[in-house]
């Protein structure tokens, strides 16, 4: 059963918007905020290369790689806990844990000669994905007992993220086609697709998914979708033929992207069934242009990346102002009596 659902009009001044910087470059690409408000993703430094970091308390932090030059945040959990991945000296590619200040390899030997990892739960619960192409679940303080978790019938998986319970989403070949997968009970669930294929990036405690999927073929009709309950809801555009949901948080609030219909890519925040360009929800005339909104944590804030006012792509955080949380606390009453939530 497949439901569709449509954009209307915002108000504008909601959220004030802060611009992370970069660790000396000019880009950086934020990924992903834990409920204390740390942001993990990625910048270029003085030197051009890219590097995971950490901004926490309004600084952003190298945190360093593995020895190559080039890292990458994806993960963090509530304890600070800091996972992605990070060149080789000698070349390749491993997945990372870094707290307490370090940075330590965390590759599991199931994995071959490359490892990915893309979240961590509270109990230190890493997933991504081996070079081989198959999503890989293990503990942090473990690595060698990592689990393969399989496909849906065909040779690749990739696992994106994974809750406080266990549960894992990401996304998986079936013998025709990819399909957005839930991993549950030791069990890969294929949760279906809006016709095409599907793809599944976050997912909540009650085990909801945001991701996208397409009407038909691939990726390029595909549009942001929550897959609950067996039911994959389509969650619009913000006007153009193609989008996709990246985060979600407890209470149900989902970001992505979507094309405009002038055909510009503009990040959107998904509210008690309204698709809302964040664009229109900064202060006007900012300068900013919000390109991807990547995660949003149970406070409402929200980050990403877009281009500032001097034209370089850099990550944002967007806080939601006092009247915002207000309005989404009795927009979203209801919707929290009925099913808790927490990414």
């Amino acid at each position: 059963m497949l439901f569709a659902a449509s954009a209307v009009p915002a108000v504008a001044d909601t959220y004030t918007i802060t611009d992370l910087g970069t660790l000396g470059g000019t880009s950086s690409y934020a990924f992903n905020i834990n409920n204390s408000g740390s942001v993990i993703g990625w910048s270029a430094n003085a030197s051009g290369s890219m590097h995971a970091f950490l901004y926490s308390n309004g600084t952003m932090i190298d945190l360093g790689t593995l020895g190559g030059s080039q890292s990458a945040a994806y993960g963090i959990n509530d304890s600070g806990q800091i996972v992605g991945d990070s060149g080789l000296s000698g070349g390749g590619s491993h997945a990372f844990l870094y707290r307490g200040g370090t940075m330590t390899d965390i590759h599991p030997p199931l994995a071959g000669n490359n490892s990915y990892a893309t979240g961590i739960n509270a109990t230190s619960q890493v997933v991504g994905y081996s070079g081989g192409q198959h999503a890989l679940l293990w503990d942090a303080n473990d690595p060698g007992g990592a689990l393969d978790l399989g496909t849906l019938g065909g040779n690749y998986s990739v696992a994106e993220d994974i809750n406080d319970v266990g549960q894992v989403c990401g996304r998986a070949n079936t013998s025709t086609s990819t399909h957005a997968f839930l991993y549950t009970n030791e069990t890969m669930l294929d949760l279906g697709t809006l016709g095409g294929i599907s793809l599944g990036s976050a997912i909540n405690s009650s085990g909801q998914v945001a991701g996208d999927s397409s009407y038909t073929g691939g990726q390029e009709n595909s549009h942001a979708c929550l897959f609950s309950g067996g039911t994959v809801t389509d969650l619009g555009t913000l006007g153009g033929t193609r989008s996709g949901a990246v985060g979600i948080n407890d209470s149900g609030q989902v970001v992505g992207w979507s094309y405009t219909n002038a055909g510009i890519m503009h990040a959107f925040l998904y509210d008690d069934g309204v698709m809302q360009d964040l664009n229109t929800l900064i202060p006007v005339g900012s300068g900013w242009t919000l390109d991807y909104a990547l995660d949003i944590n149970n406070s409402g804030a929200i980050v990403g990346y877009g281009t500032n006012p001097s034209g370089e792509t850099h990550a944002f955080l967007l806080t939601p102002e006092p009247a915002t949380l207000s309005l989404l606390a009795l927009g979203g009453a209801a919707l929290l009596r009925r099913r808790r939530r927490h990414k």
